[in-house]
């Protein structure tokens, strides 16, 4: 702080002593200690007295010196190493230039401490935007842990959901993450929705299980397209998150570890039948799964629009504008473009 800003320093902080104001608190605001302030008032605005060093470091690199360093790092042999790499061979070839902590030094200093490997070409560009406008179009999957009694042990729950009626529409709790175990689950899935050929696009996120060779084969001959998220990003794949998050955050979800595979199998099969057949989602309108899955949604929407006309009817000045609109939702996206508002909408939890 230069002396002109700790005379004004001074002066602010005797305005707020005149004022009322607690000198310590005065201090603490302007960051200083009440030490530092008596120690400037002594001086007359504190000067600073310190001469601090007159000559640099005896051991200082020369230019030279650093030139040296930066000239070998950037050699072909070693453009592509660390310092922690360069250091060990020189002395290899009975030469010493400058320890390790020397050479990062002077490369951080010219910009050169950066990851000097070869550099990956590869972009993972957004996934195009699915548009689902009826059941058994577009799916979405993905696997979640559970729990179990032995520390470090999990089962696995594989689930399948519609992305345009929120159904559940098969899953399976396994020992372990395979691809083998997957196709099986897709296949049976197929088989009971009655999917045909070329009607419907599976989309997951991209783990072993889901782009693995028995999996990609599976979907092939069933006529199903893949479609895949961008490596760790999990917003990509947000139907299945979202259904593992209210699953596992609703009061039913077990506070202690799974006993058993079949305990969790037990468990799963009554959330499943709670959330497709008694769980009015929020994202479609708060129909349930199950009758949008097998379209009784306009019907259900249609008759709460009657009984909210005919309320208005009957007492009007409780409107002040339009009733609540149950108009069916006709179209769904996963991973829409940003200009399009289509959020996600969050899930309720059961009571």
């Amino acid at each position: 702080m230069s002396a002109e800003d700790r005379k004004e320093a001074m002066k602010l902080i005797d305005q707020a002593v005149k004022d009322g104001a607690r000198r310590n608190k005065a201090c603490e605001i302007l960051g200083i200690s009440v030490r530092t302030l008596q120690r400037w008032d002594q001086r007359d605005g504190g000067e600073d007295r310190r001469r601090g060093p007159l000559n640099g470091p005896a051991n200082r690199l020369s230019d030279d010196e650093r030139q040296q360093i930066i000239s070998t790092a950037t050699q072909e042999e070693f453009q592509n190493l660390p310092p922690s790499q360069i250091v060990p061979k020189l002395a290899d070839r009975g030469i010493y230039i400058a320890s390790e902590s020397t050479f990062y030094r002077t490369l951080r200093s010219v910009n050169l401490n950066t990851p000097r490997g070869k550099k990956s070409n590869i972009k993972h560009s957004r996934p195009s935007p699915l548009i689902s406008t009826g059941p058994n179009q577009v799916w979405s999957w993905d696997i979640t842990y559970c729990r179990s009694i032995v520390r470090g042990l999990f089962f696995y729950l594989y689930m399948i959901l519609d992305v345009w009626s929120r159904k559940i529409v098969g899953w399976a709790v396994h020992e372990c993450e395979s691809n083998e175990l997957a196709s099986l689950l897709i296949r049976e899935a197929v088989r009971r929705e009655g999917v045909d050929e070329d009607q419907l696009i599976l989309h997951s996120d991209n783990g072993g299980p889901m782009k693995g060779a028995t999996m990609l084969a599976t979907l092939q001959m069933l006529g199903v397209v893949p479609s895949f998220s961008r490596p760790s990003v999990s917003n990509d794949n947000p139907f299945s998150e979202s259904t593992f998050s209210t699953m596992k955050t609703c009061p039913a979800y077990p506070d202690k570890p799974f006993e058993s595979k079949e305990a969790v199998e037990d468990w799963v099969a009554e959330f499943v039948n709670w959330y497709n057949y008694e769980h009015l989602h929020s994202g479609i309108r708060f129909i349930t799964p199950a009758d949008r899955h097998h379209g009784n949604d306009r019907d259900i929407l249609q008759y709460r629009q009657e009984v909210y006309q005919e309320a208005r009817k009957q007492n009007p000045s409780r409107w002040s504008g339009e009733t609540r609109d149950w108009t069916p939702i006709t179209e769904v996206y996963l991973n829409p473009e940003k200009l399009e508002s289509v959020p996600v909408q969050p899930e309720q939890k059961p009571a």
